[in-house]
């Protein structure tokens, strides 16, 4: 069976229909599975309106917006820290052979 979103106005209708003509006609009406109607009435009757309200939609994108984001800056990162780390072996070798140049010259000087 295929997985249908259902909108908060569509909640209150089938939660109002259901005292009118009962629980069981109103899910065999509309489709909807006892479980996920009783579950929407405890939300309702605990939380009101706000209990039914989609919330899975924004934070699923907002989570991955955020993931994608640190995603990016993850790769800039070890980007980064291979051009460091390729500037550190650089300067080892440059300056390894300004000391071999030095130390030369200094052993040839005294020899």
């Amino acid at each position: 069976m295929k997985y249908k979103k259902w909108t908060l106005k569509e909640k209150l209708e089938i939660l109002s229909a259901s005292e009118e003509i009962g629980t069981v006609e109103t899910c065999r009406k509309y489709s909807v599975s006892t479980g996920t109607f009783y579950s929407w009435k405890k939300k309702f009757e605990h939380k009101g309106e706000a209990g039914l309200k989609v919330t899975y939609d924004t934070k699923s994108k907002e989570l991955k917006e955020a993931e994608e984001e640190n995603r990016v800056l993850r790769k800039l990162l070890s980007d980064r820290e291979i051009e460091l780390e390729v500037q550190r072996e650089l300067l080892k070798k440059s300056l390894g052979r300004q000391i071999q140049e030095k130390f030369s010259k200094c052993h040839l000087q005294e020899a």
